[in-house]
């Protein structure tokens, strides 16, 4: 896992940004390392397992779909703490595909993202996908 911050510059308390690996076995160490930056910023409990819970689904689902049948690429997660919201996005930079029809047991990923936050976008590109999840002040963030 990468962090493309100054080296030696301390981390900033409002700004996150990581980049790995988009396989399934790097998706913990990203995972934590949002976890701990949401933390610190001192948000309730139950927010910031909703923003950890988001995000990593998003992450996985990178992980799972945007370099099917190809090499894995990166996957970038980014997170801004502003004065009355939470702005986390996940970036892949592999190929985006239609959703296939599952059994029922799978697919809810996206579902489970709009479920946790209080405003979800995707954005579908020839060079990748980014999911842009926004928590506000306002709603529930002293969980």
């Amino acid at each position: 896992m990468t962090d493309p911050a100054t080296p030696g510059a301390p981390p900033s308390p409002t700004l996150f940004h990581r980049r790995t690996v988009a396989l399934a076995e790097r998706l913990p160490e990203l995972r934590e390392a949002l976890a701990e930056w949401v933390r610190a910023l001192g948000i309730g409990a139950e927010r910031v397992e909703d923003v950890v819970l988001a995000g990593y689904e998003a992450m996985a689902n990178s992980a799972e779909h945007a370099y099917r049948d190809q090499e894995a690429g990166y996957v970038d997660v980014r997170a801004e703490a502003l004065a009355e919201r939470l702005i986390v996005t996940v970036t892949d930079y592999g190929n985006w595909r239609a959703p296939v029809p599952t059994n029922g047991l799978r697919g809810r990923g996206l579902l489970l993202i709009d479920s946790l936050t209080d405003q979800c976008a995707q954005v579908h590109r020839d060079d990748g996908t980014t999911i842009t999840m926004t928590w506000l002040e306002d709603a529930g963030a002293a969980g």
